[in-house]
């Protein structure tokens, strides 16, 4: 009978304040069937102390010194000492719903192999959430009920870090933890769809994701916003990319002008065009900026989009579609 038991892989660093909260969250689970690998990162506060506590009196958890440095590191790490025929990673300042490997390990069951089961999220915090946590969070669950993760993947990442689970073949096609490019989390679902898996979801909040001022992607150099963009360009290029069709940048902003900067690096030709008619005519870069009416005139184009006006999006595509551009095929938000 196949191993119907959950890995779970969670770094801890110096999260003393919300660790007991989230291993009970652990224990609390529907479903028992599962394996806790906690991998202490060189936490100062009183992390060790709570982990050997609860490895002392709870089978089900192990704890562990991170090989290296570097939450990378704690997750190859625990995954090198794991089990189980499904693996999931887990953020040691959060909080499991009640149902959560239940739901999710009965999406993967119902769905086989070459699948990613995930849900929806809800943030919360001591003092509130921010707006760009909230729409994060919406931005993610409703990706959820619309099935629509690998057509939005160059916008933000699709799947929150803490909130899936992969069969363990499914995992290593994708290569596992093995990966040294930050953001890791991006990084890894990326790997995800260039594996081919299709992306499954309940329709329910199964993972509580804590916002305070110490938490790893506010404040981590790993997780600033030029690293994202350097990964969707680098995926982009080697996963989407066709060099027999026109590329072109859609937007002159911070974001158009670092990707521009970008291509020029890497000897990538692209025309470049705009919406704001005081800049057509205009060199930036070297490089002449055109209308967007221009993309007309190119055969089969591929678009990179970073305007980011919310309100421009819908016009957008509405004006590409005219041009029978698919979004994900022929076109796509770097915004």
């Amino acid at each position: 009978m196949e191993n119907e038991l959950i890995s779970i892989i969670m770094p801890v660093k110096n999260a003393g304040l919300y660790l007991e909260d989230c291993i009970i969250s652990i224990q609390s689970q529907t479903e028992q069937n599962w394996e806790l690998i906690a991998v202490n990162d060189g936490s100062t506060d009183n992390s060790a102390d709570i982990l050997n506590w609860f490895s002392a009196v709870d089978e089900h958890i192990q704890c562990t010194k991170n090989k290296g440095s570097g939450i990378i590191d704690a997750l190859k790490t625990g995954y090198e000492l794991s089990h189980g025929n499904f693996i999931h990673r887990m953020d040691a300042d959060d909080l499991m719903v009640p149902e959560k490997l239940a739901l999710l390990k009965g999406k993967l069951q119902q769905q086989g192999k070459l699948t990613v089961a995930t849900g929806k999220v809800e943030y919360f915090a001591a003092e509130g959430v921010n707006e760009g946590y909230i729409n994060y969070q919406n931005w993610l669950n409703k990706l959820c009920e619309t099935d629509t993760h690998w057509k939005e993947l160059f916008k933000e990442c699709v799947i929150a870090s803490p909130n899936w689970l992969l069969h363990r073949v499914d995992f290593e096609k994708c290569g596992a933890f093995n990966s040294d490019i930050y953001p890791e989390d991006y990084d890894l679902v990326f790997r995800m769809h260039e594996a081919g898996l299709k992306v499954v979801a309940v329709d329910a909040v199964t993972h509580l994701w804590r916002d305070h001022e110490e938490r790893s992607s506010r404040n981590d150099e790993n997780y600033a916003a030029y690293t994202f963009f350097e990964i969707k360009l680098r995926y982009f290029l080697r996963l989407k990319y066709n060099p027999k069709r026109p590329l072109m940048i859609w937007g002159a902003g911070k974001k158009g002008k670092d990707l521009a900067k970008k291509l020029q690096a890497l000897d990538v030709p692209f025309t470049w065009v705009s919406n704001n008619p005081k800049k057509h005519g205009k060199e930036i870069y070297d490089q002449l900026m055109e209308s967007f009416e221009s993309i007309a005139t190119k055969d089969s184009p591929q678009i990179i989009i970073t305007v980011a006006l919310k309100n421009a999006k819908s016009e957008i595509i509405e004006f590409l579609e005219k041009l029978n551009l698919k979004e994900d095929e022929d076109f796509f938000f770097f915004s």
